[in-house]
């Protein structure tokens, strides 16, 4: 069992955005959905919680109503090996939500999503001052990362 699992609260679409994250990520699974009965306090056989697991990370959706929303001080972080993965997760989160800046994207739930190369914490962190400088400053100019472009900009081709 997972000691930390991050808690969502939907509004009413709970198991909607259940079954788009799992949608988009391989190794994904609904592992539980929950239904008001007769006598709870939702419409019958609306969901109340759904679990769900993406890529090994639990998460617990709940449809809460419309009393709170997300924002973008909480993101889910997602390293990618390629550009090719970044542009495929990209293209399927971003749809019916915003970009933002620097890989971020809000979806369609609002929920922000970080898409980010793995290789961009090594760029950022080399010891040359000069390289990092030029890489956070490429970055900053992106709305979706681009590995050539802060390879590029690290001096790397």
């Amino acid at each position: 069992m997972q000691k930390i699992i991050p808690f969502l609260w939907f509004d009413n679409n709970a198991e909607e955005a259940t079954n788009f994250y799992t949608s988009i990520f391989k190794n994904s699974r609904v592992k539980t959905v929950r239904r008001y009965g007769e006598a709870g306090p939702g419409k019958p056989g609306s969901v109340i919680t759904a679990t769900f697991e993406l890529e090994g990370q639990e998460f617990y959706a709940l449809n809460g109503g419309p009393h709170f929303k997300f924002t973008p001080a909480i993101s889910l972080f997602v390293n990618c090996e390629t550009q090719q993965e970044i542009d495929e997760l990209w293209e399927k989160l971003l749809a019916g939500g915003q970009a933002q800046q620097c890989g971020w994207l809000t979806d369609k739930f609002g929920v922000t999503w970080q898409i980010v190369p793995t290789i961009l914490g090594k760029l950022l962190g080399d010891k040359d001052p000069q390289k990092s400088k030029r890489v956070m400053e490429a970055m900053m100019k992106m709305i979706k990362l681009d590995i050539n472009g802060l390879k590029q900009a690290y001096g790397q081709s």
